[in-house]
């Protein structure tokens, strides 16, 4: 296993890492991706450091908790061996105080966490949306705090668009608190978005992506072809509504683009999906999730060997789309690319 840099961080992590949204699962969304125990789960998080996989992520809203408190038994005698990601700051129920990042919150938000986890510290807690009726420097105080305490050790956001996630490193910067190490983003080949604004800005600032959904929602699979029905067994029946929107016919290009590398390479279409993800500046570690043994070991063949050149170029050609405003002028004119140079 290839192990990277959080961002700017000293914390090294792997490049592929477990998504625990699998464990304990219930619910239309949480239940359709998968419903391990914990007994299976210890089975799935035995395999994964076997591989050299040492980061599991989680979050407090992944079945009402009941992930945190299964990965928890999973890592059980082990917790020096592992690395814990969760996040925190969506809705976990109907009362004033159990949604956003307030100080009240988030300490609160905390110390419930730990206690599912069965540890005292967290190694990497990001906050899973913005809370736009906190200030700024509430949020960052009190994490730079809860770092103090020593009950985390690294912060970071998920799902932050530019000017929030910058706002929070000025003032932090400002402050001599510590800044946000990590980006949970979505990114695949199906969804290219992550590349416009938040690269060029995880790159100036630091910050490291963690690639959630690596295989577009479940559509990269392997699946899903033109011209056929979508397999019975797919979780998208169910979770579909859920995730990143995308057309068929920008499906359809990518997954015959993919097709012919597997030709070529002998790998799966999840292994080639992820691994043009892991040659993405920025990339820190790509989440990848598993039902069962089977789709864990398939995802885990996605490193040790990586596309050629041309694959790449391939690849990018068929997932690309037209940037929205105002990122479109630097791919048309000239001038502006070579003021501002493409990353990838």
């Amino acid at each position: 296993m290839e192990y990277r840099n959080l961002g700017a961080s000293g914390l090294r992590v792997p490049a592929l890492s477990f998504g625990a949204g699998t464990f304990g699962g219930s619910g239309p969304l949480f239940g359709a991706w998968g419903t391990s125990d914990a007994q299976e789960a210890r089975r799935l998080v035995d395999i994964c450091l076997d591989a050299g996989v040492n980061l599991f992520d989680s979050a407090d809203v992944y079945s009402d908790g009941a992930s945190e408190t299964v990965l928890g038994e999973a890592i059980k005698g082990r917790r020096d061996k592992v690395l814990i990601s969760t996040k925190m700051a969506l809705p976990t129920g109907d009362g004033p105080a159990d949604y956003g990042t307030s100080r009240s919150r988030l300490i609160s938000a905390v110390d419930k966490a730990l206690k599912r986890l069965g540890t005292d510290y967290i190694d990497l807690l990001q906050l899973h949306a913005y809370d736009a009726a906190t200030p700024i420097e509430e949020v960052m105080s009190t994490l730079d705090a809860l770092i103090r305490a020593g009950k985390l050790r690294y912060t970071g956001v998920s799902n932050f668009s530019g000017w929030q996630l910058m706002k929070s490193q000025g003032i932090a910067q400002q402050n001599g608190w510590s800044p946000y190490v990590a980006h949970q983003v979505y990114y695949s080949l199906l969804g290219r978005d992550y590349e416009w604004e938040l690269m060029p800005l995880g790159r100036d600032q630091g910050v490291g992506a963690l690639v959630w959904s690596p295989l577009g929602w479940g559509r990269l699979t392997g699946k899903i072809r033109r011209g056929t029905p979508l397999p019975e067994g797919s979780r998208l029946h169910e979770t579909a509504q859920f995730g990143p929107p995308v057309e068929d016919e920008h499906l359809f290009k990518v997954v015959e683009a993919l097709d012919a590398v597997t030709k070529e390479t002998g790998k799966t279409v999840p292994q080639i999906a992820i691994n043009w993800l892991l040659q993405r500046p920025t990339v820190s570690s790509v989440i990848i999730g598993a039902r069962n043994e089977k789709q864990l070991r398939d995802n885990l063949g996605a490193v040790g060997w990586a596309l050629s050149a041309d694959q790449i170029a391939r690849l990018d050609a068929a997932s690309a789309v037209t940037a929205p405003y105002p990122y479109f002028p630097y791919q048309r004119q000239e001038g502006f690319a070579r003021l501002n140079p493409p990353m990838v």
